[in-house]
């Protein structure tokens, strides 16, 4: 197994035993909306799966490694008990499985800090997914800056949630101004940043394409692709970033609604693997740009 998933995601186990009612009971109703509904055609749009079926899954795909990413939680309860159930993940499979710090800002700037020096200590790689437009906040918020100055200090990427103003719509989807991403690139250039989804394919963009490109700290990951985009999005951005292209799945996201009921990643490896990329575009985008982000040895 070579494969690195940059974009996973889990939940404790009282999340998974009764979405819905954890949700209406934590306060937590934005992620209700996106994550625990169904599609027209009456298929639930994700799974709840526990550490065991990530890893089986993973395995199933070739997956050296994934990373465990968070999520843009609206209350601060809900970050600390995703960060300790992330924790307890990466230490029980340390060779599998990574992981990023969730946080919010209204939780004031002593409690984030612990949260990401806590975070650090126990080896996460990062703060993410994160959504300043969906967790109700400006990106110029003072508590905001600090947390994407302070993760810069401690090594730590930060993973950004980005949707695509001309894209599909969807329940939840929130608008995320492309500007936005820009900024904080810019005025933190210490901090390595990971814009979601393609990062709405912001290198492209007539108007602010051509700086973020320069930009050397700016990565974009691969999830939930097959439902964003046509799969030519991979050859376009590799033309463009080929080196800070990361494959992610957006698991447990069911990627094939149409074929698949249950949550999967080897699909979504095939398509990439199916695509006529070079090699060197393939081991890049499949694992080797992650390895060299994060500094892992191959596996």
């Amino acid at each position: 197994m070579s494969f690195i998933d940059c974009h996973v995601h889990l939940y404790p186990p009282e999340v998974n035993r009764a979405p819905d009612a954890w949700a209406l009971a934590s306060g937590e109703r934005h992620w209700a909306e996106l994550c625990v509904r169904v599609r027209k055609n009456g298929r639930a749009v994700q799974g709840f799966p526990d550490v065991d079926e990530l890893l089986r899954a993973m395995d199933a795909a070739g997956v050296a490694r994934a990373v465990l990413l968070g999520w843009y939680w609206e209350k601060h309860d809900t970050c600390v008990r995703q960060n300790q159930f992330y924790a307890t993940c990466v230490k029980s499979h340390p060779d599998r499985l990574a992981a990023f710090a969730t946080v919010h800002p209204a939780s004031g700037p002593a409690a984030v800090k612990e949260e990401i020096v806590r975070a650090s200590e126990a080896g996460f790689s990062g703060v993410g997914e994160l959504s300043p437009h969906s967790q109700g906040f400006l990106i110029h918020d003072p508590g905001w800056q600090e947390i994407l100055g302070f993760a810069g200090e401690c090594g730590l990427a930060v993973n950004l949630h980005v949707s695509d103003s001309a894209g599909k719509r969807y329940p939840g989807k929130v608008n995320t101004p492309l500007e936005d991403f820009l900024d904080m690139a810019r005025r933190y250039p210490r901090t390595t940043f990971i814009l979601a989804h393609w990062g709405a394919r912001i290198p492209f963009h007539e108007q602010w394409g051509t700086e973020i490109r320069a930009l050397q700290n700016v990565y974009y990951d691969t999830a939930a692709s097959p439902l964003l985009y046509d799969s030519r999005v991979f050859s376009e951005m590799l033309s463009l970033v080929p080196e800070r292209v990361l494959f992610g799945s957006d698991y447990p996201l069911v990627l094939y609604p149409n074929r698949e009921i249950t949550p999967a990643i080897n699909s979504f490896i095939a398509e990439v693997q199916a695509l006529g990329l070079s090699t060197e575009q393939e081991a890049a985008v499949l694992g080797g740009n992650a390895r060299r982000l994060f500094r892992w040895a191959k596996q």
